[in-house]
């Protein structure tokens, strides 16, 4: 046990002291300066932002009623434009109650011009509603033909756009095909009106269906010939939209 006594004295025995062991450094590259009696670290000198060495404003306000330090930006501001300014929604969806008047005057009357520029609109909210009257005239009189009605009507606005496109210069899209054969059904609508109360099946109904397909033809070629500029090639365009309005009279008298 001596032996061991003294190993343990000649091993605690050194030279070593706790004030030469490194000092720590801090971040700024200084050395702390530790009171280990009361654990107090002095502040580090680092980098401070300049806005936060502000001193603080001090609250000037009244109790539930806050300093306005933020003024929301108005609606008129962040939209860049006034409502006011805007368009109605009508004509934003393309709906003109002016156009679709003047253009069903053009049907109903034959022999009035044309006017091109408005004829040239792509404008389905006439169309729409002239293919549900017809499909509701045909209904009053027992036949329920909304389905060939709708099926006629896109393979016929097919057929008519691509030989429109082979034989004008300009070319023309769907959708005014579409609007101009569907304005031009109104005269249509008349002959499954009068199929509602009288026969069509007799001389005077085939004179009269033939009037109204010769009508409906001729306004919708009228129309192709002015917004297309195809001067000459009326009887032409007049043929194949006779074809077509001559299957809704079918449908109208049988």
């Amino acid at each position: 046990m001596s032996g061991f006594d003294g190993f343990n004295t000649d091993f605690f025995q050194t030279s070593y002291s706790i004030e030469e062991q490194a000092q720590p450094y801090g971040y700024g590259g200084r050395p702390y300066n530790k009171h280990y009696g009361g654990y107090e670290y002095p502040q580090q000198a680092g980098f401070v932002p300049p806005d936060m060495m502000q001193q603080q404003q001090p609250y000037t306000g009244q109790i539930y009623q806050p300093t306005q330090g933020y003024t929301p930006a108005s609606a008129q501001s962040f939209y860049g434009s006034n409502f006011e300014d805007e368009p109605p929604l009508l004509e934003e969806l393309g709906i003109n109650f002016d156009h679709i008047w003047q253009k069903t005057l053009t049907v109903l009357h034959p022999l009035k011009v044309a006017d091109g520029t408005i004829m040239n609109e792509t404008d389905l909210a006439g169309p729409m509603v002239f293919c549900l009257a017809f499909g509701a005239t045909l209904l009053l009189a027992g036949k329920i033909q909304f389905g060939y009605v709708y099926g006629i009507s896109a393979i016929g606005c097919l057929g008519m756009f691509c030989l429109l496109n082979l034989m004008s210069m300009t070319g023309v899209s769907f959708g005014c095909v579409a609007s101009v054969l569907g304005y031009c059904l109104l005269p249509m609508i008349l002959l499954s009106s009068f199929a509602v109360l009288f026969s069509l099946q007799g001389t005077l109904g085939i004179i009269l269906t033939a009037g109204i397909i010769g009508w409906c033809s001729f306004s919708a070629s009228k129309i192709f010939i002015s917004a297309l500029a195809m001067e000459g090639q009326q009887l032409l365009v007049a043929y194949p939209c006779a074809l077509l309005y001559g299957v809704f009279a079918l449908i109208s008298v049988f």
